[in-house]
């Protein structure tokens, strides 16, 4: 990572005013910037000892107290524009630093604005929606070359060119709406924080949510999965058990079961906080799902599954890699089967919808299995149901496998 310092180069003639400049060093290469400003030997060394000469009075003393604070604006923007370089995990040289610090549409646009409201939903701890937003920079930073937007260029016609760009490179209509939602929301924010005004730049591209494919598979395929053979490819088979999991549990969502912890499973009842809406699930233990723990040595985590194995590592990190493998793994399993859609872990949730809605199992008992999050369709279920039902109709999905 690069850094920066703070460096003074004295006149060469004696008392004369040297001058201030800041040296940006990166992979043992250093640049120079040339602050503007110029003091004497003895104030810039009261400045590093953190002191003003008590004797400056007058406008020399307030323009070593301006001076002060102009450092300390110009260094924390240096290391924003190095964050920001760090962030998108490509390579960049010390120079590129400085162009970045020497070009005005730096100081203030939409991608500088966003990227620093990343950082933010970083620190308070909101990591999902700034992966989210991420993704969403990602897109419209390679439509735009990664150049800076001004607020300016933030309007309907760049917009328009924007979704254009995403259908002339096969995004469907639901992804191309996921990325302008993304950016509509980044912009409100901006809007919020008078960074600009608004000028309605989404009004006439698509941001709706259309029906996707359904992604199902009937009761014969769950027990093609069950039973193949895949002693002699763990990989494959660790992938296969986390499919199985997920269907065992009612459709668990993988990261849900990732961050499955043993104390979350007492009295023969597993229960769980779903990642995605808060909304806290009970799902009775059943045989095979404890068959599966029983595979896979966990004793050095407090984790029911061994997704996250490192205690001293990023756990969101693992298992996104784990979710990533899991993933390619199932695809190939698929592939084998000569399904017609992909395999992924989310095919079992939709498949365990889909056989117990073609087992007649009323849907207000499989919207409040699987954690339906609507917040109207909750009310209406939790009303009316408890989770004896959702624990038989499971137990009648698993004695039919």
């Amino acid at each position: 990572m690069a850094s920066v310092k703070v460096k003074f180069r004295a006149s060469s003639v004696a008392d004369r005013e040297g001058r201030l400049y800041y040296q940006i060093i990166h992979n043992r290469v250093t640049r120079q910037i040339n602050s503007g400003h110029k003091l004497l030997p003895s104030e810039w060394a009261a400045l590093r000892a953190g002191l003003l000469r008590p004797d400056c009075k007058g406008p020399r003393h307030a323009y070593l107290v301006a001076l002060k604070s102009r450092i300390v604006e110009d260094t924390a923007r240096l290391e924003r524009i190095i964050a920001r370089l760090e962030h998108t995990g490509e390579s960049y040289t010390a120079g590129d630093v400085v162009a970045r610090y020497l070009t005005p549409s730096d100081t203030g646009g939409f991608f500088s604005f966003a990227r620093s409201l990343v950082g933010q939903l970083r620190q308070i701890g909101k990591i999902r929606t700034g992966e989210r937003y991420t993704t969403v920079l990602n897109s419209f930073g390679r439509f735009r070359r990664n150049t800076e937007v001004s607020w300016d260029e933030m309007d309907s016609d760049l917009m328009i060119e924007y979704e254009t760009y995403l259908k002339s490179r096969g995004v469907c209509p639901n992804t191309s709406s996921y990325y302008m939602r993304g950016l509509r929301a980044i912009y409100n924010r901006a809007v919020e924080k008078k960074m600009t005004v608004q000028r309605d730049p989404f009004k006439y591209v698509y941001t709706g949510i259309g029906k996707t494919v359904k992604r199902a598979v009937p009761l014969k395929v769950i027990r093609q999965i069950r039973d193949m053979d895949l002693a002699l490819f763990p990989a494959m088979d660790f992938a296969r058990d986390i499919f199985m999991f997920s269907f065992y549990t009612r459709g668990m969502s993988f990261i849900d079961m990732a961050y499955l912890k043993k104390k979350d499973l007492q009295n023969g009842i597993l229960s769980y906080r779903r990642q995605k809406t808060g909304q806290q699930l009970f799902v009775k233990w059943e045989k095979p799902m404890q068959e599966i723990v029983d595979k896979y040595d966990t004793n050095a985590t407090p984790y029911l599954l061994p997704v996250i194995r490192d205690m001293h590592a990023d756990a969101r990190r693992q298992y996104k890699n784990a979710a990533h493998l899991v993933n390619d793994k199932l695809k190939k399993l698929g592939e084998q089967l000569g399904l017609d859609i992909p395999l992924t872990s989310y095919v079992a949730r939709h498949g365990w919808a889909s056989i117990a809605k073609d087992r007649n199992i009323p849907l207000a008992i499989i919207s409040e299995a699987m954690g339906h999050d609507s917040e109207k369709t909750t009310r209406i279920y939790l009303a009316s149901l408890d989770t004896s039902a959702v624990d038989k109709a499971n137990s009648r999905i698993l004695k039919a496998l």
